[in-house]
């Protein structure tokens, strides 16, 4: 096989391997949260349905992280058996959970259901943390890949490649809008499906000739690979992952910060860095980047999907239809970088995502609302792989851990810090709005709450459920509209994005301009410059 067919071998098979990951996330996702499946199935409460599916995604983030450590130890080869064989033990798992609900298609009933089912719950967690670290474990090979293949125009070819995300989201949401009754009769079906990508990647990529990465080729050690990150760096990651663990194990705050502690300790030891700079500029900006993109969607899907509804359409078109855009833009990044460079393309994006969540916030109507998404889905289609782009063109030295850690730390900032954030500003909007129009209400329907910023109150739905008909109602209305005008407050995050993007543009000005760095022995590595024939 030629280079040039292994590369685009390589390549493609990367893609498919992140369009399975992706619809493995979205597919469970589903079964989590659709009250006729895995609730009803395995007997799940609100409380449990949402710790299982956290359950497949902290194994997620974390392993990026961990798995950037060793991936140039182990080989992408052995990375990409792990998450298939990840993908095998995570359908096994789940098969067998319904076996132990639906022993020989026998209904099973009273106590013995209820010990069947908490039987069952422990085979989908084990398999949801399994299937978890077989994602973080795709993203952990496939970004050191593709940038190292394409040493010349990584921002472009990141960009390509992690089109296939949405990719499968939109796989996955037409496939469950198209299987419909099918799914709910037996759930098993989406679990099968997730096989076919998984074998496509397997197959493609099992005989092909994985490139040396570009820092291991240009002879750059290990310990200067991790100063690149540096203690600084290190101090970030280190506190989201093993907050993150303390908070899945009950670990007590004095032993998950001894362990902090302990880690950025070893690391700096050996490392002997504070880290770049601009590296730690940017890990910091992932973390409103990522409250951005991920922590608002769930949000804007919310008041999307009644409008959807009231015009008979199926609430997923949300999904299909912000997915499908950012697949195509992404592939059109190239192009939009070779006239603007990355650091422009961020400053646009963080622009329109800032004219978006502002729209969204006033939008009302089916046309109103899918014109303000579409800007602000066109905003945010691109922080997250050209940030990875300009991560891999600007600290080559640091190989996987720079670009993979900087995914890693936005994916655990929206669990532990963004998402609960956001939630706040929700309660706190739906507070005020409460007061102003229901005078007297708010204490009768609220609850006090504690998150890692300290207390706040909350809309308390058991509560809710105790006034009178038409009250709940108009309590109901005053926090859905009080909601979505909180989506107003959360432009702070991309206006913090912007202003960080303009401090970097104006550095790279008074530099000559944005170029990538490049390491000698590149070429080695499989880099071919302007491989634009994929």
């Amino acid at each position: 096989m030629s280079t040039t067919a292994n590369q685009k071998l390589v390549f493609w098979g990367c893609f498919v391997a992140l369009v399975t990951t992706s619809f493995a996330f979205i597919s469970r996702a589903f079964l989590v949260n659709d009250p006729s499946l895995w609730p009803a199935e395995f007997g799940l409460n609100q409380v449990q349905a949402q710790e299982l599916f956290g359950a497949g995604i902290w194994p997620f983030a974390i392993s990026i992280i961990l798995f950037s450590l060793i991936i140039d130890k182990i080989g992408y080869r052995a990375a990409m058996f792990f998450s298939f064989i990840c993908y095998i033990g995570y359908a096994f798992l789940a098969l067998k959970a319904y076996g132990i609900v639906n022993p020989g298609g026998e209904a099973l009933a009273g106590d013995e259901l209820l010990a069947a089912q908490a039987l069952a719950l422990k085979y989908l967690t084990a398999g949801s943390i399994i299937l978890g670290l077989g994602n973080g474990t795709v993203e952990a090979f496939i970004n050191p890949i593709v940038a190292t293949i394409f040493n010349k125009e990584k921002t472009k070819w990141l960009n390509i490649l992690h089109a296939g995300w949405p990719g499968g989201l939109v796989i996955g949401g037409i496939l469950t809008m198209a299987l419909g009754a099918r799914a709910a009769e037996d759930w098993r079906v989406l679990v099968y499906i997730i096989a076919i990508p998984a074998v496509i990647y397997l197959i493609m990529l099992i005989k092909a000739k994985f490139p040396v990465n570009e820092r291991v080729a240009s002879g750059v050690t290990y310990r200067e690979m991790l100063a690149e990150f540096g203690i600084i760096g290190a101090a970030i990651a280190s506190f989201l992952v093993f907050k993150q663990l303390g908070m899945v194990f009950g670990w007590s705050t004095t032993v998950t910060w001894v362990i902090i502690i302990a880690a950025v300790a070893a690391y700096g030891a050996y490392c002997r860095s504070l880290g770049r700079p601009m590296m730690i500029l940017l890990c910091l900006i992932m973390m409103p980047l990522a409250t951005t993109e991920l922590g608002t969607d769930a949000a804007i899907t919310g008041i999307m999907e009644e409008p959807l509804k009231a015009a008979g359409k199926h609430p997923l078109l949300v999904l299909v239809y912000t997915s499908a855009l950012m697949m195509i833009l992404r592939f059109f990044a190239g192009a939009i970088v070779h006239r603007i460079n990355p650091i422009g393309l961020l400053i646009v994006c963080a622009v329109l995502a800032i004219a978006g969540l502002f729209a969204l916030s006033v939008a009302s109507g089916l046309v109103a609302i899918f014109a303000a998404a579409t800007l602000y889905g066109v905003g945010k289609t691109f922080f997250w792989p050209t940030t990875l782009g300009v991560v891999a063109e600007q600290f080559p030295k640091g190989g996987a851990v720079t670009l993979n850690s900087i995914a890693g730390i936005g994916m655990l900032t929206v669990g532990i810090l963004g998402g609960p954030l956001i939630g706040a500003m929700q309660e706190k909007s739906a507070q005020t709005a409460i007061e102003e129009k229901l005078p007297g209400t708010y204490e009768q329907v609220s609850t006090e709450s504690t998150y890692f910023l300290g207390n706040y109150d909350a809309v308390d739905e058991g509560k809710v459920a105790e006034l009178e008909p038409a009250k709940q109602d108009e309590v109901h209305e005053t926090v859905k509209s009080a909601k979505q005008g909180s989506l107003a407050k959360i432009t702070i995050f991309p206006i913090i994005m912007l202003i960080a993007y303009i401090g970097l543009a104006l550095y790279f000005k008074a530099r000559g301009g944005y170029k990538p760095v490049e390491l000698s022995g590149a070429e080695a590595a499989g880099g071919v410059e302007g491989a634009t024939d994929l």
